[in-house]
């Protein structure tokens, strides 16, 4: 399978991708933990069916030590008992503003609280940029049909 456009061939979505990508190097200087921000990244692309980056956030989170048990709750993370309070409320606030269309209103005051007891104020901020960022690729990735399944963890540098 190939995708429609190579982004990284192109002009215009290559340098698109580019500043998306400097973006979320920022969040790895932030104190969110590395594995909360593979979970936010696993969980929003399920939602978004972007192959490529569940694949790459699967492969990328086993590689900084998370459990294949674990990753593979990720979808069900309501019923699981693997991840910690403040993992469920990253997960909650991820599903939330990555389904923001489903709701009026947008991500409920009660969800934002709920993190905002387990976060920081820059946590926050590097879960909120976090949770833009992947929904952004999932949104690029699943309009050009990446094809999933050959992501090498950091292929990307």
């Amino acid at each position: 399978m190939e995708p429609r456009l190579n982004p990284f061939a192109s002009p215009v979505l290559g340098k698109v991708f580019k500043h998306i990508i400097a973006a979320a190097k920022e969040l790895e200087d932030s104190t969110l933990p590395a594995s909360t921000q593979e979970l936010v990244n696993l969980r929003a692309s399920q939602i978004n069916g972007c192959g490529f980056c569940t694949d790459m956030h699967f492969k990328d989170a086993l590689q900084l030590g998370e459990s294949a048990e674990r990753l593979n709750l990720v979808a069900s993370w309501r019923e699981a008992t693997r991840f910690t309070e403040a993992e469920r409320a990253a997960l909650e606030l991820t599903e939330e503003a990555t389904r923001i269309a489903d709701a009026a209103g947008g991500v409920p005051n009660e969800v934002w609280a709920n993190a905002a007891e387990h976060y920081d104020e820059d946590q926050l901020a590097a879960l909120v940029g976090a949770i833009t960022l992947i929904n952004a690729f999932n949104r690029g990735n699943v309009v050009l049909q990446m094809p999933a399944g050959d992501y090498q963890p950091g292929q990307f540098g």
